[in-house]
Parts: structure tokens; sequence; C-alpha cells
């Protein structure tokens, strides 16, 4: 049976997803699917290099932010490791002890079936390895939806990484914990395209004032009818968000910690920190109303 005090890590990357996903993030939506004949033609003409290198995946950062659950005790990537987009991060992965999975399109194009195979195998290793305790899944497609669901139903707990802009939303409130690899700590954050910078800096200004506010809100609101009481613990408030809304993230919304966070929603909360405990509380304005 899992083991809460002694952590154990299985780790599962559709790594096919995560580069098709970055590249669109920083070149562009559909961006990969425009390039992907010119890339598999010449990943090495100049244009298709440099669009390649300016969206590098830092599989380090994805490894460790795995590893600070717990103790890794298996790690898989599937993709064609054929495909020269995909070869070129093999001894990386290699040398931090990743398990390639080598999958091949069924056509032309097609999808390799990375998530069935990476959801047969995620459910095999749960049976036959009942101590783990974690599980990862690097990737954003609505697919992985019922993986999470059943990974939950055994016992497990349950980690999402995707790129912001590709992750189907079901996949994020499917998990127990789910947080953008924009957001990871070590990665840089993407030099978007001048054409695609506009409606990405609309999107994001949007994104990082009216829903965390009110997912705020809503939490203390919940946090209080809970406890009968008027100030809580900001660690008891993030957690409740964090179950709220698994994609929830105070870094990737430009916040240092979550007190800087709440501080930075006054008509929604006032923060206490004159004792060793941060707590907060929703402005009585709010409260009332």
């Amino acid at each position: 049976m899992p083991d809460p005090q002694n952590p154990r890590v299985a780790v599962y990357l559709d790594f096919d997803n995560i580069v098709m996903s970055w590249y669109d993030r920083v070149h562009g939506k559909n961006s990969y699917a425009r390039d992907r004949q010119r890339i598999a033609e010449d990943p090495l003409e100049s244009e298709i290099a440099a669009r390649l290198q300016a969206a590098t995946i830092d599989v380090g950062a994805i490894i460790d932010y795995a590893a600070s659950f717990g103790t890794l005790v298996l790690t898989r990537a599937y993709a064609d490791w054929s495909s020269p987009v995909n070869a070129v991060y093999r001894s990386q992965l290699v040398a931090r002890a990743v398990d390639l999975v080598q999958l091949f399109p069924t056509a032309a194009y097609a999808k390799n079936g990375a998530d069935i195979r990476l959801a047969v195998d995620a459910v095999e290793d749960m049976f036959r390895l009942p101590d783990l305790t974690h599980v990862v899944i690097v990737a954003g497609d609505s697919d992985y939806v019922p993986l999470a669901q059943r990974c939950k139903r055994l016992g497990r707990f349950v980690v999402g990484v995707g790129v912001a802009g590709s992750t189907a939303k079901a996949l994020a409130a499917a998990c127990d914990q789910f947080d953008s690899y924009d957001a990871l700590p070590g990665v840089a954050a993407p030099v978007i395209d001048k054409k695609d910078a506009a409606p990405q800096r609309r999107r994001s200004k949007r994104a990082a004032v009216d829903p965390a506010g009110a997912l705020l809100e809503r939490a203390l609101r919940l946090e209080s009818d809970k406890d009968d009481a008027e100030w809580q613990h900001a660690s008891a408030v993030k957690s409740l968000i964090k179950r709220l809304d698994p994609s929830f993230s105070e870094k990737a919304l430009g916040h240092r910690s979550f007190s800087e966070f709440v501080k930075a929603h006054p008509s929604v909360a006032e923060v206490d920190e004159s004792g060793n405990v941060v707590l907060i509380r929703l402005r009585p304005a709010v409260a009332d109303s």
C-alpha cells in the first residue's frame, strides 16, 4: 500500500505532446502543424533550426519538479525517437535515467498512440508497484482524463504538467495538482513571436485579475463557513484553492508568494503577518455582501 511518509513517484511524459505544445506556445497557435513538413524534411534548415532552438524543452526542469514530490521510482517518455525533433533530447533523458518508449505513427502525420500506451503502462505499474504514492502525467491532452481519474481512485496523488494555452481544462480539473510547464522552476519565460505577443498579453491580463480574485473569494468563504472563524491560515486557504483549481499557481500569475498574491487583491482579502503564522480573511465589506 502507498506510504505517505515515504513518497514514491512514477513519471509519464507524452514527449511529442510537450514538444509540439511548447513550439505552439513560442511561435503561435498551430505553428507546429504548419511547420511539420519542413521540420520532417530538413530540421537543420536555418529558419527551422532557429525556430526549434527557440522552443527547446528544459528536460531537467521537468524531472527535478517531479523529484520534488519524492523518490523517482520510474520515469518514462513516449515519442517517436527516430524523429530528429525528439532525438536531440535522447542523451539528456538517458542521463536522467528516463526510459525511452519508442512509438511510431500509424500513418503520415497521424497520432502515435502515446496516450493509449502511456495509460496502459501507468495502470499496470500501479498494480505492479503498490507502494507508488504519486503519479506525474506530463501532457495536456484531454485523453488523459480517464487515466488521472483512475489513478486517484486507486489512491494515488495525481500531478499534471502541461503547457499553458495547450492544456485541456478537463485534464487540469481531473488532477490533484496541476502546474504549467511555463511556471516550473528553471524554465525561462518563452520569447513569444511578435505577431502573437499582443494577443497573449491581453489573455494573460484577463487571466491574472478576474478569475484569480473570484477563486480567492470563494475559497475564503468556504473555509470561513467550515471553521466558523473570521481569520484563516494562509496555507489552508491555498490548499483549498489548489483543490478547487489544480492549475492554480501564484508564480504563474506573477507573484513570488501566496501572501503576495493575496495582497494583490486588496478589494477581496486582508492579510495579517504580525504573528508566526500568516492569516488572511475576507474584507468585511465583501463578507457581508
